[in-house]
């Protein structure tokens, strides 16, 4: 929110006061948790997913847009949502159970087992085939990938595959964690999809109204990021 300063003006005993006036009052945005992450400048869309502490399986999950002043203000939530099994990590690395802290892009398709459900994105409805390699000595590691139904693939598999979950994958967006560069071994396939009955093994869950509603928000001409991690986490960012 941006504050001006206005000069009241005395005309035939009437008073002005819609007159703004230079050096008094200079803009200021109201303090809020969108505000402390002073990596988001680029962005006019954030969300931020943000845990008590680094143990926990449980996070809050807010939308914020930035308003014609340049400010942020809270466009929906919070929500609960559900982060890794082991909590979040700073070092995050593959298969083990953590949600990475930091701050990313959204990829630029989002996919689901079912139609799409209105999002502004390029969208991918997801068939038997297709995968997310997890595998680390695959050169197409953390990467989309479809292979012939029923063939067998290149690279070693985790259950279950992208179609074989239709309540989590129902719709997603991908968090570009390491992505430029894909280290191998550091972590792959970090969603934003469907929540379950606990945590994730490494993604941010929402139930499924409040993620519909969120993919549907984020706009790829706003240059949305995600914030994950603790409130000392996103002063770091």
């Amino acid at each position: 929110m941006r504050t001006l300063g206005f000069a009241a003006l005395a005309l035939g005993g009437a008073f002005f006061a819609a007159v703004p006036t230079a050096g008094v009052g200079a803009a200021t945005c109201t303090k809020n948790l969108a505000g402390t992450i002073r990596g988001a400048r680029s962005a006019d869309q954030l969300v931020t997913v943000e845990a008590a502490r680094y143990g926990t399986t449980y996070a809050t999950l807010r939308l914020w847009q930035r308003d014609a002043d340049g400010c942020w203000e809270p466009a929906a939530g919070p929500w609960t949502a559900r982060v890794g099994r082991n909590g979040i990590a700073d070092r995050r690395r593959e298969g083990d159970g953590t949600t990475p802290t930091g701050l990313y892009t959204i990829g630029p398709v989002m996919y689901g087992v079912a139609a799409n459900p209105g999002v502004r994105y390029r969208y991918r409805r997801v068939v038997c085939g297709d995968w997310w390699v997890e595998d680390p000595r695959s050169p197409a590691y953390n990467t989309f990938q479809h292979v012939r139904c029923g063939a067998p693939t290149p690279f070693r598999t985790k259950p279950p595959a992208l179609w074989q979950d239709r309540v989590a994958y129902r719709h997603f967006a991908v968090v570009e964690y390491n992505m430029r560069p894909i280290v191998p071994g550091r972590g792959s396939g970090i969603f934003l999809h469907v929540a379950k009955n606990g945590p994730t093994v490494g993604c941010i869950s929402l139930p499924r109204r409040e993620l519909t509603t969120t993919l549907r928000w984020l706009r790829p001409a706003s240059r949305p990021l995600i914030a994950i991690g603790t409130r000392s986490t996103f002063r770091r960012l």
